[in-house]
């Protein structure tokens, strides 16, 4: 492969397990609005757009306050995810003093987003995040508005790491490398499989291996 110059990482289920938190914030924001119970299934559905989206799809007549309250109890139930995943900052401290590149593009609102770089205390090493949109999914724009932003780099010299079908799709729709992560207790690793990314991994370890052996 390739020599990586710049990596841009996905946030929920690649960073850290944070889908666990999501789901259980958008219930308890959600069921008291629409006065019914609200599955798993049903708000992983609505996924693609940010959280606004899921909000504006479940709860539409209790916009704002659907979006207040998840917000209240995301940051609330953080706790559940009070770190990234083992060996995250290691590698980002290892990317940052090689001169690679990091940046992320995540379906997450800008709020939520912000609320746990914050948390995980890894704000700083992402030189651009660029977040999702209520009205439907844009990573293939935020990966290109990255691109960007890293002058004379070639985007087979760029990687993308990401949990989901969709982040594959995104990618080869931007013509740039995908790493799928199979790492997270959420991810679907047949799925991930059966779209062909270019390479995936198990577990953090073994990514942060591979890739400190394609930076050097």
């Amino acid at each position: 492969m390739t020599k990586i110059k710049a990596v841009i990482f996905d946030l929920d289920g690649t960073i850290g397990n944070t889908l666990p938190l999501c789901i259980k914030a958008f219930k308890q924001a959600i069921q008291p609005l629409i006065g019914r119970t609200v599955s798993d299934a049903e708000i992983v559905a609505t996924f693609g757009p940010s959280e606004e989206g899921t909000i504006m799809a479940l709860a539409p007549n209790q916009y704002q306050k659907g979006i207040d309250a998840y917000l209240k109890y995301y940051k609330d139930f953080h706790e559940m995810c009070p770190a990234p995943f083992d060996g995250v900052v290691e590698l980002l401290e290892h990317l940052k003093s090689n001169n690679i590149r990091v940046a992320m593009v995540t379906g997450k609102g800008e709020h939520s987003t912000e609320i746990s770089l914050q948390k995980f205390k890894i704000k700083s090493y992402f030189e651009s995040v660029e977040t999702g949109m209520a009205s439907g999914p844009r990573k293939p724009q935020g990966i290109l508005n990255i691109i960007d932003t890293f002058k004379n780099i070639a985007r087979d010299e760029i990687i993308y790491v990401g949990d989901a079908p969709s982040d594959i799709s995104a990618c080869r729709q931007v013509k740039v490398p995908i790493i799928a992560a199979a790492w997270a207790e959420t991810a679907e690793k047949e799925k991930l499989e059966a779209l062909q990314p270019d390479k995936i991994f198990n577990s953090f370890t073994a990514f942060s291996n591979w890739l400190k052996t394609v930076i050097s």
